[in-house]
């Protein structure tokens, strides 16, 4: 799982960053919301958020990612536990609440309980703009112009159409589609953005794959 942690007490996240690695997940910290809601722009699994936090407090954090579109699960961590604060949170747009000090095992078990929610009714087809991804059938078209990709090609086009509107680096392909067997300085991504491009881009009426400079790319219909 990817998780991102929201969470101002530096001490606090790196425990939790650290149990969160040590069983084998992927934890980012976003030490305050305004930064969090920056980060969220790439795709995560859970957000942990801390409803207590200077300037945009959690409640404020999830809103806004809420009134965005974003589904994340959001997870409140709080000391304030009174029934009325975790209808607050609840309301706000979180998934769950989870009252300060808690147990390790706790936080865990509940971050994969709303990991594993989401993942319920697995995703089987894919629309951007007017792309579409089968992902059962491995098919992809364009305006019904059938598409044929190659296993790598297809298999970087969905991951970023599962991050589609968002900006993802080159790190986050290394890490999700190729595994980090390269070096991250070699150019195997850039030549295969190139090829995708040819093929999902080329004689088309607008391009959906975008260069993002300095930051990586983005799958999107607006540009």
């Amino acid at each position: 799982m990817r998780v991102l942690v929201i969470e101002d007490d530096a001490e606090a996240a790196a425990y939790m960053v650290k149990g969160l690695s040590e069983h084998g997940h992927v934890a980012d910290h976003a030490i305050d919301a305004e930064t969090g809601l920056i980060m969220a722009e790439t795709a995560y699994d859970v957000i942990v958020l801390d409803r207590m936090l200077p300037g945009m407090d959690g409640l404020a954090a999830a809103e806004t990612l809420r009134a965005k579109g974003d589904a994340t699960p959001i997870l409140f961590l709080s000391a304030l536990g009174q029934v009325d604060d975790r209808v607050k949170g609840l309301r706000a747009g979180g998934d769950d609440y989870l009252v300060k000090p808690y147990a390790f095992a706790e936080l865990l078990a509940r971050i994969e309980t709303l990991a594993r929610r989401r993942g319920d009714e697995p995703q089987t087809e894919i629309k951007v703009g007017d792309l579409e991804i089968d992902l059962l059938g491995r098919r992809v078209s364009r305006s019904g112009e059938r598409i044929d990709l190659q296993p790598r090609e297809f298999k970087l086009l969905e991951y970023l159409a599962r991050n589609a509107d968002r900006v993802v680096t080159r790190t986050m392909l290394l890490e999700n589609v190729w595994e980090y067997n390269f070096d991250p300085q070699t150019n195997v991504i850039d030549v295969h953005i190139s090829r995708l491009r040819g093929k999902i881009d080329k004689g088309f009426d607008a391009p959906l794959l975008h260069t993002v400079r300095g930051a990586g790319y983005r799958l999107s219909e607006a540009g």
